[in-house]
């Protein structure tokens, strides 16, 4: 198993780079999310995983662990390829992932391109106990936080702001003041708006 390579970045594209470490250079698979992390610079380390399958062998990198623990959990579910997890990977964070499998979120889920109520609620069905036992969590604080949140999102909308550009600003204030009550949560994001 390649569990990391480092070297020299010699193309980088949204879905893709190519790393060449010691002559050879390795194709890459990537999500957004990791591409968004690459600095621009010659010198870079990714975090792999080798998928093997009968025809192919394919590599996929993450600047982050905590995104290939969670594109290797994302896999393990049935229904569940290497393409569909890129893919949540480039449309949510490793954290919102987490968050919303946590708290039982299947629109949060389905909302991701390709994935129907079916494949969102086995998701979170076969995901649940793994995802708070690894990040440990408890039941309680992430439906509380999920509460807070939607009803954060809510007045935000009803205020006029746009759900995606009201939720942007909420994580990264859920992620400074995580027991915040609903009416902080308001506030520090009318601030931010």
């Amino acid at each position: 198993m390649i569990t990391h390579i480092q070297g020299k970045l010699v193309e980088k594209n949204p879905t893709d780079v190519v790393i060449e470490c010691n002559g050879v250079g390795y194709f890459i698979n990537i999500s957004l999310t990791t591409y968004s992390q690459i600095p621009n610079q010659e010198n870079i380390k990714l975090f792999t995983h080798l998928h093997v399958r009968e025809d192919a062998q394919t590599l996929y990198g993450f600047f982050q662990k905590a995104e290939r623990a969670v594109f290797r959990l994302l896999i393990s579910v049935s229904g569940i390829g290497t393409s569909t997890a890129r893919t949540m990977l480039s449309s949510l964070t490793s954290e919102q992932i987490c968050e919303a499998i946590g708290s039982g979120d299947v629109p949060t889920i389905q909302g991701v391109k390709g994935i129907g109520a079916k494949t969102a609620q086995r998701v979170i069905i076969e995901l649940k106990d793994k995802v708070l036992k690894l990040y440990d969590l408890d039941e309680v604080s992430m439906s509380q936080n999920n509460t807070n949140k939607e009803e954060t999102l809510s007045a935000l909308e009803v205020l006029g702001y746009t759900r995606k550009q009201s939720e942007r600003v909420l994580d990264k204030i859920i992620k400074e003041m995580p027991a915040g009550s609903v009416e902080q949560l308001i506030k520090m994001a009318l601030k931010n708006l």
